[in-house]
């Protein structure tokens, strides 16, 4: 059963948080495991170690989570082996349509009663999934709903997996557009949710083996897939960096000079525009994926056109071919002082990175109106 946590103090301006105050941990799932380790998990339960592949078939093959329908298990353990190995870990307590129904924020509660999102965006040809990989995010931006929460505190590897699963399960029964068209898998994954994924490094790391090792060790996805979003927390590029996974990395800028991206990404005041850059285009040079520079627009605050030509400089004295830019309007949040650029300032920005030769797509901002884009989670019910 849920219990209630502490209510998150909101950090102080500027304040980072990399330690969230200390609470139980989540039951272990079998997701939390590679399956050697689910083996093991159950054979300390008393259950022969066989078994821990058919559960895995269950849970990544068929997303079943029901011990009725797992009809290859003996029925008289099929109970208490799926609560031994598939404890419940979230409960969808609201799912919020956008989009005639095609983008969903779905809000979870988890064991102790923190409380976290997700959105589903489905489009013709693939289906794009934003998972949170903390209870609120210790980065605090200012512009951000989810930075200015404060962090509650990191998610599991299962818990993060849990988010992927229970969407599939929304597209398969109808929850996100019509159950009987295809696409029906999630294709995309971004971690663009709640929380600095980077900071919760190893549930992060066990959560991508999780998705991208094929069944029954994972879901199978493609690691092509997937993208992991950075504040800029250097450490955390260049050890991801070794892991040389073909993941693409997304580095959330902001700002291409010191002084204002320091107020606006506090994580600025340790490590530095170029420091960030710098670990970006190593992460290229040794996985071969190029990097994407997010940037949202703020009006008067960081769209004008001369920011644009010292991004475009900046990125180009580090190569070419090896970056692709983002620009991102500002999705509002409650109380906030800024908002998205005019249209004409931000067609401006975009030719001036053009101009400098930079690729730069300006992104959909699919979701907004259920505060369910980029910067609007905040897990409220």
């Amino acid at each position: 059963m849920a219990t209630d946590v502490e209510i998150t103090e909101r950090p102080k301006p500027g304040q980072l948080v990399f330690k969230p105050a200390r609470r139980g941990k989540p039951p272990q799932h079998l997701a939390d495991l590679d399956l050697a380790g689910r083996k093991k998990m159950l054979q300390d339960a008393g259950y022969p170690a066989f078994r821990a592949a058919q559960l895995s078939k269950h849970y990544f093959e068929r997303f079943e989570t029901d011990p009725d329908k797992m009809t290859d298990l003996p029925a008289g353990q099929r109970e208490e082996l799926v609560a031994a190995a598939m404890p419940p870990l979230l409960t969808t307590v609201k799912n919020l349509k956008a989009d005639q129904g095609m983008t969903v924020k779905s809000v979870h509660r988890l064991f102790d009663g923190a409380m976290v999102e997700s959105v589903l965006m489905r489009y013709s040809k693939r289906v794009t999934m934003c998972i949170s990989s903390q209870a609120g995010c210790g980065m605090n931006c200012p512009f951000c709903a989810t930075g200015q929460a404060g962090l509650t505190r990191n998610l599991s590897a299962a818990e993060i997996v849990d988010q992927v699963v229970q969407g599939i399960r929304g597209l398969r029964d109808g929850v996100v557009g019509p159950a009987e068209e295809a696409p029906l898998r999630v294709s995309n994954i971004v971690f663009m949710g709640m929380g600095e994924a980077l900071a919760n490094y190893k549930a992060t790391m066990g959560a991508v083996h999780r998705l991208i090792d094929p069944s029954p060790e994972g879901l199978g996805l493609s690691a092509r897939g997937l993208t992991m979003s950075t504040v800029g927390l250097v450490p955390g590029m260049r050890k991801f960096t070794q892991e040389k996974l073909p993941i693409t990395l997304a580095l959330s800028l902001h700002a291409p000079d010191d002084e204002l991206r320091d107020e606006l990404i506090p994580v600025n005041n340790r490590w530095k525009v170029d420091e960030a850059l710098d670990a970006a285009r190593e992460y290229y040079d040794a996985t071969g994926r190029r990097v994407s520079i997010e940037y949202a627009l703020i009006r008067d605050m960081n769209d004008q056109g001369w920011r644009a030509d010292l991004l475009g400089e900046k990125l180009n004295k580090r190569g070419a071919g090896w970056v692709h830019v983002n620009p991102i309007p500002l999705n509002p949040t409650p109380g906030s002082k800024w908002t998205a650029s005019r249209p004409g300032v931000e067609q401006n920005f975009v030719e001036r990175l053009r101009a400098h030769g930079i690729p730069t797509t300006v992104r959909d901002t699919r979701g907004s109106d259920i505060d369910g884009a980029c910067g609007q989670l905040a897990a409220d019910v």
